[in-house]
């Protein structure tokens, strides 16, 4: 445990709370904004940190009145104290060590979420639809706000490719472990036989990115817009109003056609682009420290296959952890945080091992 370290970020802690209360910082509203958010983040560790201090001053008192007391009744509860409060330790301890674990920057994000149909045709598709069901009322239950930017259907109500965004506190840490092939096993209703087929979707969960972050140079971009429309012309649009953007030097492609207006569709698909660059450069960067993501859950390769859903069996397992939840219909319902915090937390006791 660094208690070096420790003390340092509650003098930091303590320096910005008056920061916060000062006339001339509340003034600029930006720093102040900017202040408040780096004086919560260490707040978990400050009151972590100082329960750890009381709990040794307790385990000292308790070795204390060992050395000293002589009645046998009250040594025998000292001797109780000072086990119960070595545990206690142990768990504060820990705690610490997870609450000093690197953050992820992007933790706090909203997110983009690309879903697309795999293999097996038309039933590919329409697990694509039932995923993106899935993660929208997820969304609705933690009362985030979900925009569609581009959903492409098919003739039987499937998806060949959607793509959204979810806004809120937290987004990204809850959904980045959901990045990979997700495979369906279960009978098609087209089946005659009974026969069960095995399909995959692929989901992508990007960061939304600021400007800061990416930077897009305008010659660098083929930008085409054209009539917008769906299946069996659903959204037909008379005007030229959905987006095409061509990122040239990475061959990057987005497409909005949600709104009805040109600059609308256009605003999105930048944000599209930006979290798709973002997310570009920053796994070629992951690849020269591909042994540190062995070691830890991560977010996912997009070819790497993370779970089953197998409807006979009513039964979801993700690969990466070995979780099994029998409640297909509820999870596909949008309870899914059980499995979201088993992964979190086998990500963080994957990290404390590799720390140690």
């Amino acid at each position: 445990m660094n208690l070096e370290r420790l003390k340092n970020i509650k003098t930091k802690f303590e320096t910005l709370g008056k920061s916060i209360s000062d006339p001339e910082v509340i003034a600029d509203n930006k720093e102040w904004t900017k202040l408040v958010k780096e004086h919560a983040m260490l707040e978990p560790i400050v009151v972590q940190y100082e329960a750890y201090l009381r709990v040794q001053s307790d385990i000292e008192n308790a070795k204390k009145m060992l050395r000293e007391e002589k009645d046998p009744e009250m040594l025998e509860l000292a001797k109780i104290e000072l086990e119960e409060k070595k545990e206690e330790l142990g768990k504060v301890e820990n705690e610490l060590k997870i609450l000093l674990l690197p953050a992820d920057p992007n933790d706090e994000k909203n997110v983009i979420i690309e879903i697309r149909s795999g293999a097996g045709g038309d039933e590919a598709a329409l697990f694509a639809y039932e995923l993106m069901r899935m993660y929208k009322m997820y969304a609705e239950k933690n009362r985030w706000r979900v925009e569609d930017v581009d959903i492409n259907l098919t003739e039987l109500g499937g998806v060949k490719e959607a793509v959204f965004q979810i806004f809120g506190d937290g987004v990204y840490r809850k959904l980045k472990y959901e990045s990979g092939v997700h495979r369906v096993q279960r009978v098609p209703d087209t089946e005659t036989q009974g026969r069960i087929h095995t399909s995959t979707v692929t989901v992508a969960v990007l960061p939304e990115v600021e400007d800061v972050v990416v930077e897009i140079n305008e010659k660098d971009l083929k930008i085409d817009t054209y009539r917008s429309g769906g299946a069996g012309g659903q959204h037909i649009n008379k005007t030229d109003s959905a987006v095409r953007m061509t990122h040239l030097p990475t061959g990057i492609v987005v497409t909005c056609q949600d709104e009805r207006s040109q600059i609308k569709n256009r605003e999105k698909a930048m944000r599209v682009l930006k979290s798709k660059l973002y997310d570009y450069y920053q796994s070629k960067a992951d690849k020269e420290y591909a042994e540190n993501r062995k070691s830890q859950v991560g977010t996912g390769d997009r070819s790497e296959r993370i779970r089953t859903y197998n409807f006979p069996q009513g039964r979801v397992t993700d690969h990466r952890i070995s979780m099994t939840v029998y409640s297909i219909e509820s999870f596909m319902n949008g309870d899914i945080d059980a499995m979201l915090e088993a992964l979190r937390l086998a990500d963080q006791t994957a990290k404390l091992e590799k720390e140690e």
